[in-house]
């Protein structure tokens, strides 16, 4: 599997509305249907954009007017030829939460993108 992929396959912090900071802008990716979540660990940090899942997405206790509650999101996203579930809670508080990725499968493309990567990691990087 992916090594990105996979290290974000673990519980770890994220922060709802990616970039776009606010209850107001979370609540305006929500209404349109296009949510970022930003990963906030590896290698400095990742956002990923969702739609999210109406069957496994709930928000209908999150309180947007008042800055409480929480919202559960899931949804699917490929990143590096991997087909992924996304799956977020934040706390509307301070857009704050934990997230994952649950791996579904590799695209066709993955054994293609992989040989270019492990290619390029054994390249002779260039000496100062």
């Amino acid at each position: 599997m992916n090594e990105l992929v996979e290290s974000l396959s673990k519980k770890q912090p994220i922060i709802g509305g990616g970039n776009f900071r606010g209850l107001g802008a979370f609540k305006e990716q929500i209404d349109k249907d296009y949510v970022f979540i930003k990963f906030t660990e590896p290698q400095g940090s990742l956002d990923l954009a969702i739609h999210p899942d109406p069957k496994t997405s709930d928000w209908e206790n999150a309180d947007f007017e008042n800055g409480t509650g929480t919202v559960h999101l899931e949804g699917e996203v490929g990143l590096n030829y991997v087909k992924c579930r996304l799956v977020a809670d934040v706390n509307l508080e301070n857009l704050e939460g934990e997230g994952y990725l649950v791996p579904l499968e590799e695209m066709p493309e993955s054994a293609a993108y992989e040989a270019a990567r492990e290619k390029y990691r054994n390249q002779e990087q260039p000496t100062a």
